[in-house]
């Protein structure tokens, strides 16, 4: 024997019938089969809203039943050949008679009673199943359709389902026994008392009668089919990749249904944790998949932590006092109080000082909560030992489960953190006494982001995903984009890092898509659909969207976005940037970033601010963790200078060497930024600053080789042949050392280092106790591509 439980959205429409058909023929060809249903997807939410305008005199309810009559007469058309309609259309028209006679004695009564409001509402699983009757039979398969208010019986209370056991034992085994059929379909929901009155099982109450049947009919399984893939370890809504947990056990299911993962209704579970029957949740639109085996003692797998779920409309309802302290009963004074005014308590967290105590409920119940706490310690509130009940609304519960929580160190501290890197605040935390849950309280605003966060921790997926917001589209921009497009896949499968550009602007327009922009297409995308980019818009939309894993990357030259770092790190988003100015400003900006750096936690990469792709400032930490930091520094720092003067020998005007560097991408977006030294100054700035140095920009001392007025080509006729004469070369030079650092243009001999750097070919050499006659780094330090390069290993590192 086994049991078929099928939900709402299973039995939606025609095609999902026609789906929940084959399962059960399948099915029924390997052992005898009840077939549990509820109503089709929405009619019992439908039918009480009937019965409530019916009781309040709206004749608005009859317009409610013709559309629930006309859905389901539809539906018949769809599902059933033509020689089988008339027998259901006629037990349907039966059917929704009765319901209008039931909704005009409550119109006109201006009244509706709980029993009424039972009866009304188990309407709609005795339309579903009597529909899969009619289906069942049009295609040749033995069936007989019982109506469950004949198996299951109740006690009369509308507020709390007492079923009688004994009585379902003897029907669900009498009906079996005295009716040979292999399928047994009964309506799910529903029950009656022993006076033979409608009652409901409440909601979820079609597992209910399931897991009832189950028992009963000792079964051997019980299949929950529905819309998704089982358990999952989070709700799929919330996290896309969210995965199918295939083995749980009973209470690890109990405790994922009752803090929100409504797969399986909690009381399905109770009848038959005592028989061992175990529950096979599957999808209904993928029958082959795996889906969830709920059952006793699953088999251990390597994750201890089986999912994440959470309840929204939580209320707080806080008590404190100084009164509280040393006196007992309070705490069951409150539990009382609530438990009167059937109040459910969700979770329950208590100062040790016993001076605090906090509870969370459902919202609905808020205020009679409220009411009948301060009428129970109406006394000690008069006499202030104990203030009026704290009452506080929009939150909700995430819950970490697992059997072997108790075995898992760290678990707490890993949901708590990956919580507290998004910025998070957490209200309370509980912890079952069975170890098998953890729960914190957050703001429902903040709850799918941590949901999220959590399910990253201890499910995330092999591939890290990295949030790309880029500031700039000028050459370097172009250049990172082109190059995360041709090497995507490659850091995709060699390194596991998926790079997503998810937004980019420029001075005037942005455009930001969380799934992430098609390099290729930015530039249209940014001038045909962009939106404007005005007053930080850019990097503020970045910040709220806090998504996981951004990196803000600078590709400007503006102060404005350099000043916005500090809150771009406090927010918890890694900064890259090839901008050199935030490291150039004030020391007290240059040491907040630094702090707000490590107290949150994230990277600030800046690799590029000295010479491109060159590894300069990583040489230099690298020397600093050892003791050994640079007693003295020699740099020839900018690509664009070494390439101008390496080609200029008079024969070309100067003006015209330095349009040819611009055009090659080489110089800065306004080259007179170099031309002035302002470039070579900076960097010079920025390398004393690594090597310890608490220096400022106008402490540099810096000198123009720039002729009074430009183009001046005589002047650098003459600069040239007074330094070929010498058999040396133009180079413009940072130097450092002691407290003292210099820029300017030098005539560097043969011999040297420097002489001999081609091209935009930059150089660097530290001096240190370690390496006395220097450590040299040389390369190109001036381009685009490089610059791009540079950019993707600081990305590659910074989360």
């Amino acid at each position: 024997m086994q049991i078929l439980k099928f939900g709402g959205s299973s039995v939606a429409d025609a095609s999902s019938i026609n789906q929940v058909m084959e399962i059960i023929r399948k099915a029924s060809a390997k052992d005898r089969t009840i077939v549990v249903a509820s109503a089709l997807n929405g009619v019992t939410d439908t039918l009480i809203k009937t019965g409530r305008l019916a009781g309040q005199g709206d004749t608005k309810y009859l317009a409610l039943i013709d559309q629930l009559k006309k859905r389901h007469s539809t539906l018949v058309s769809e599902v059933l050949p033509g020689d089988f309609r008339k027998g259901i259309d006629e037990e349907l028209s039966r059917l929704f008679e009765k319901l209008r006679d039931i909704c005009r004695g409550a119109y006109l009564i201006r009244e509706i009673s709980p029993a009424t409001s039972d009866l009304i509402a188990g309407f709609g699983e005795l339309f579903s199943t009597r529909i899969l009757e009619a289906k069942c039979t049009s295609m040749g398969l033995s069936c007989k359709w019982t109506d469950a208010r004949e198996l299951i019986k109740t006690g009369s209370s509308s507020s709390q389902v007492i079923v009688n056991t004994g009585a379902i034992l003897h029907n669900v085994r009498e009906m079996l026994r005295s009716n040979p059929a292999k399928i047994f379909i009964v309506p799910g929901y529903i029950a009656s008392d022993q006076e033979g009155r409608t009652t409901t099982l409440g909601r979820g109450g079609s597992d209910y009668t399931a897991s009832l049947m189950a028992v009963a009919a000792k079964a051997r399984m019980l299949w929950i089919w529905t819309d998704v893939n089982g358990m999952m370890t989070a709700d799929p809504r919330i996290v896309p990749d969210a995965r199918t947990i295939e083995h749980i056990s009973y209470k690890e299911a109990l405790e994922l249904s009752h803090f929100g993962a409504r797969v399986v209704y909690p009381p399905t579970i109770q009848p038959v944790v005592a028989e061992g029957i175990p529950i096979l949740v599957k999808n209904t639109f993928n029958p082959d998949g795996p889906g969830t085996l709920i059952e006793q003692d699953p088999p251990e797998g390597k994750e201890k932590i089986r999912g994440i779920s959470g309840s929204n409309r939580i209320a707080l309802l806080s008590m404190e006092g100084s009164g509280m302290v040393g006196i007992p009963g309070y705490s069951s004074r409150l539990f009382n109080a609530l438990t009167q005014q059937q109040v459910n308590i969700i979770l329950i967290t208590q100062a040790s000082s016993v001076h605090t105590m906090l509870v969370a409920i459902e919202e609905k119940d808020a205020k009679k909560a409220r009411q009948a706490a301060d009428e129970t310690f109406a006394y000690e509130i008069s006499l202030e030992k104990v203030e009026p009940l704290k009452v506080e609304s929009g939150f909700s519960i995430i819950s970490l489960i697992g059997d072997d929580m108790k075995n898992q160190s760290g678990a707490s501290g890993r949901m708590f953190e990956a919580i507290g890197r998004r910025n998070i605040t957490i209200r309370a935390i509980a912890q079952g006494s069975s170890e098998k849950n953890v729960s914190a309280v957050v703001n429902t605003s903040d709850v799918r982001e941590a949901i999220q966060a959590v399910h990253e921790e201890f499910f995330g997926s092999p591939v890290r995903r990295i949030n790309l917001f880029i500031a700039g589209w000028g050459n370097v921009g172009k250049s990172l984009t082109s190059l995360i497009f041709k090497q995507r896949e490659e850091w995709l499968a060699s390194e596991g890092v998926d790079i997503h550009i998810t937004g980019i602007c420029n001075s005037k327009r942005m455009i930001i898509k969380k799934e992430g922009l098609d390099p290729e297409c930015i530039t249209g995308a940014l001038t045909q659909n962009g939106s404007p980019n005005h007053n930080g818009t850019f990097i503020d939309k970045m910040m709220d969207m806090n998504l996981r894993n951004s990196v803000f990357v600078d590709c400007t030259s503006d102060r404005y976005v350099a000043a916005r770092y500090a809150d771009i790190i406090s927010a918890k988003i890694a900064v890259v940037t090839c901008n050199k100015i935030a490291n150039t400003m004030e020391m007290d900006y240059y040491r907040k970033l630094r702090k707000e750096v490590l107290s949150q936690r994230t990277s600030f990469k800046y690799e590029t601010n000295v010479g491109a792709a060159l590894p300069v400032i990583s040489v230099i930490r690298q020397m600093q963790r050892s003791g050994d930091t640079p007693l003295r520094v020699e740099a020839c720092l900018s690509g664009t200078l070494n390439y101008v003067f390496g080609k200029y020998d008079g024969t070309e005007p100067f003006h015209k060497i330095v349009e040819e560097a611009c055009r090659l991408g080489y110089a800065e977006p306004d080259p007179m930024t170099d031309l002035s030294g302002i470039d070579v100054l900076r960097k010079a700035l920025i390398l004393a600053r690594e090597c310890g140095l608490s220096i400022k920009e106008k402490q540099v001392k810096t000198s123009s080789f720039l002729p009074p007025e430009w183009p001046g080509e005589e002047h650098f006729r003459s600069l040239y042949r007074a330094c070929s004469a010498k058999g040396c070369r133009l180079r413009y030079v940072a130097r450092i050392e002691g407290q003292h650092v210099s820029t300017g243009l030098e005539q560097v001999p043969e011999g040297h280092p420097f002489h001999r750097l081609t091209g935009t070919d930059a150089c660097v050499i530290l001096y240190s106790h370690l390496y006395p006659n220097g450590l040299r780094i040389e390369g190109a330090g001036a381009g685009a591509e490089q610059t791009a390069s540079g950019l993707i290993n600081d990305i590659l590192q910074s989360v």
